[in-house]
């Protein structure tokens, strides 16, 4: 393209710019519609949630209260580490956990070198995609989601949306209360990354393993029915 021809297109751009008025800009794109969401692998959002953390290659626990969090913690550490010790941000959730309960031994903060195991506490669960979010600041390191090899995550099961959509809107409800995050992190799994021959690959610039424990009042054949359905 030449340098004539790219200045008609942007000036055309730049005035049909001019012309549109908020409210015509915002009549076009709800004409636009939206594409579907896709379809839930269960009716109820924390099976359909727990499901597809496991077909993203997670692991998941489900437990019903805090009590119940430092002890799948605790096992989980002492399995693969015969350690209590891990890196957990400064969101006031995680201060509030009963540590001594399970003899974890968390320092809050940003994951160091050395430090295999980081703690988070995502602000959403997202069904359809078998996703947590977390907004990353001060208080969620982003380093402490990417740079450890083991990511474990908590999310409450009264924090599940069905889609990305609903996900967006209380992002932004929860950005416009409290202040512009840092940033914002959209978490389906392990770090993975394929070869030109579609070789799959994981921990290859992220966490290798990554687990998910859901609290809440949930029903006991929850993992069991999201394994089955995940073919796990």
């Amino acid at each position: 393209m030449t340098d004539s021809a790219r200045s008609r297109i942007l000036d055309s751009i730049r005035q049909a710019s001019r012309r549109a008025d908020d409210d015509t800009i915002e009549r076009e794109l709800q004409a636009l519609g939206s594409a579907p969401t896709a379809d839930l692998p269960a009716p109820e959002l924390s099976t359909a949630f727990l499901a597809n953390v496991l077909k993203n290659q997670g692991s998941i626990d489900c437990v019903a209260n805090r009590s119940g969090v430092v002890k799948a913690l605790a096992e989980y550490l002492y399995r693969h580490f015969r350690s209590h010790r891990l890196v957990a941000g400064n969101d006031p959730n995680l201060a509030a956990m009963p540590w001594r309960e399970a003899g974890v031994l968390p320092r809050f903060g940003s994951v160091e070198p050395g430090e295999p195991v980081t703690l988070s506490y995502a602000l959403l669960g997202v069904a359809e995609i078998g996703a947590i979010v977390t907004l990353t600041g001060k208080a969620n390191p982003a380093a402490n989601n990417l740079l450890s090899e083991h990511h474990i995550v908590v999310v409450d099961s009264t924090r599940l949306v069905r889609d990305m959509e609903a996900a967006w809107k209380i992002i932004a409800t929860e950005s416009a209360r409290t202040g512009r995050p840092r940033g914002i992190n959209f978490i389906a799994g392990p770090s993975s990354t394929a070869d030109i021959e579609g070789k799959l690959v994981y921990g290859a610039h992220g966490p290798r393993n990554w687990h998910v424990i859901m609290m809440g009042d949930l029903p006991a054949t929850t993992v069991a029915e999201a394994h089955a359905l995940a073919g796990r």
